[in-house]
């Protein structure tokens, strides 16, 4: 390793993102709320600033939208199924610049281990928006969410936003 590659490695691992973490649920409340602060704790306890909030599943496109504006990471927790109420990935997908579905795919992979072929109902979601920003959509069980972020989102985190950073 380079002088050089020693000190972006340096730099990626000292940044912190800003992370929203938004529960979409017509249903959860604050106290409730046993995913959101699930993730709120992992992505405090790896060092990052969270802001989290409650919407019901017909305000999520325009919280997402605002969240994108001073966030690194908009993390939307629940709406991910195959019900008509579940809405978060058609709010995230057109915000998009590039889609990592290896994410999803991944998700699943270690998804299924755990919950068997029930896996397929989840359409998890991961991407970059043009202005640098990362969204991803998680579904709404807790040990999704800490699936999700202890074993792929976390470890990558710094990565991804380095890449997005180093040519903007």
């Amino acid at each position: 390793m380079g002088a050089h590659d020693h000190k972006s490695h340096a730099e990626r691992e000292r940044l912190v993102a800003r992370c929203a973490v938004i529960t979409v649920s017509d249903s959860k409340t604050a106290e409730t709320d046993s995913s959101g602060r699930a993730a709120e704790e992992l992505l405090r306890g790896a060092g990052h600033d969270v802001l989290r909030s409650l919407v019901p599943n017909a305000g999520v496109a325009g919280a997402v939208e605002v969240a994108l504006r001073d966030h690194d990471l908009v993390l939307t927790i629940g709406g991910t199924g195959p019900s008509r109420r579940d809405r978060s990935v058609e709010a995230v997908r057109p915000l998009l610049e590039k889609e990592l579905p290896g994410f999803g795919e991944l998700f699943r992979a270690l998804s299924a281990k755990e919950i068997g072929t029930a896996a397929v109902l989840s359409r998890a979601l991961l991407g970059t928006t043009s202005l640098g920003k990362v969204a991803c959509c998680l579904p709404g069980s807790e040990g999704a969410v800490r699936l999700a972020l202890k074993d792929i989102l976390l470890p990558e985190l710094r990565h991804l936003l380095w890449e997005l950073r180093r040519y903007a």
